[in-house]
């Protein structure tokens, strides 16, 4: 790797640290292994966009889709980044608003247990007026602000002061009962945060090494339709790079939900309310949606492209995995070939166990390679 390039990326991949187990290393060296610089590499679980702004470094045109809008904003933020100035003349801009600026406090919200005790009054009133006003979907300057703002919307206060939340991990919202439970047992406070001067200097700090020359796109949608999404790319796709939901692992909807309310959502954790497919449990369930997303991504991929997949499951031994993939891949492309055998990576320490030693996580991954011929 470029020394050159070595800061810019690790600055710009923890933009919104949540967590992922998709490490930039892996994609990197598929992306470098399985195609050219100016190919178009498609990922259709983008995530917080590792595909695409690993793509994008090393020289690749990218594309990449999610259902949820916390994955989206940070992907489509990484995958247009604006000049450091743009971004601090638009928070000078906003912060002279906001004080001119009565949001006041919804009943929801001022009668919570859970927000009174998880952000300071000030910090809260700074947070919902960005939350009103910051318009992510349509402006590339305010996607990035919001995909900051979510990076540290919560974390780790005790440890840094660029978390503008009482205690929580920043990978995960831990649930609002659970928080307040917390907080007054251990007699918590919610600290006093600047969020525009965190903002502002965190914005600093991440694009002072610099941007990507190259931009790429990014789309909110199901996998099944993200064809429709990218209809001018056709069989344009050299390389897919991704990782779909692990079979019976993650409630995303729920451990992201305070970064979904911030993105407009509700106050409070919500169930299969953005994707019926947020966490599959039955084994037959997940492989018809394994094989209705390969379907889904087939009119992007050009003859022989390259698929490169990362899953993992609860409870499942490798070998049944194994077989069921393939078999997902050959319905789909029945002269697909291995690029090589299945390699597994035992996982020691999961998200779940961190968060919680008792819980059962996932115990191992798999990668695959396959060309689509």
């Amino acid at each position: 790797m470029s020394l050159r390039l070595r800061p810019m990326r690790h600055r710009l991949h923890a933009l919104c640290p949540y967590f992922a187990m998709f490490p930039p290393e892996f994609v990197r060296d598929n992306i470098e292994a399985y195609s050219r610089k100016g190919d178009l590499v498609l990922d259709p679980f983008s995530g917080r966009g590792t595909t695409l702004l690993e793509s994008l470094i090393t020289g690749r045109k990218a594309i990449a889709g999610d259902i949820n809008p916390v994955a989206y904003c940070v992907s489509a933020a990484k995958a247009d980044i604006p000049s450091l100035k743009e971004i601090e003349d638009e928070l000078h801009r906003l912060e002279r608003v906001q004080a001119k600026t009565d949001v006041g406090v919804p009943v929801e919200i001022a009668t919570s247990h859970f927000f009174r005790r998880a952000f300071h009054p000030d910090t809260l009133g700074q947070l919902l007026f960005l939350r009103r006003t910051l318009q992510w979907r349509e402006n590339r300057i305010h996607r990035f602000l919001t995909a900051l703002t979510l990076g540290h919307l919560h974390g780790e206060s005790d440890r840094s002061d660029h978390y503008f939340s009482n205690q929580m991990p920043h990978s995960i919202s831990t649930k609002p009962n659970y928080s307040v439970r917390y907080w007054s047992s251990h007699r918590l406070q919610a600290p006093s945060r600047d969020v525009f001067a965190i903002l502002r200097s965190r914005a600093a700090f991440r694009l002072e090494t610099g941007v990507p020359k190259l931009s790429g796109r990014a789309a909110l949608c199901d996998v099944r339709q993200i064809a429709r999404a990218f209809r001018g790319s056709a069989e344009s796709v050299g390389i897919a790079v991704t990782s779909p939901p692990y079979l019976d692992v993650t409630n995303f909807e729920e451990d992201q939900w305070l970064r979904l309310w911030f993105l407009g959502g509700p106050p409070h954790p919500t169930y299969r309310r953005i994707s019926r497919d947020d966490r599959l449990r039955h084994e037959s369930t997940y492989w018809d949606f394994l094989q209705a997303s390969w379907r889904g991504i087939a009119p992007l991929m050009r003859p022989k492209a390259v698929l490169i997949c990362r899953i993992g499951a609860k409870g499942k031994e490798p070998d049944t995995l194994m077989k069921r993939f393939s078999q997902s891949i050959s319905s789909i492309w029945p002269r697909a070939h291995a690029l090589f055998r299945p390699r597994v990576s035992e996982l020691k320490r999961s998200q779940i166990t961190v968060l919680n030693p008792k819980a059962e996580g996932c115990r191992y991954e798999i990668d695959f390679g396959f060309s689509l011929a």
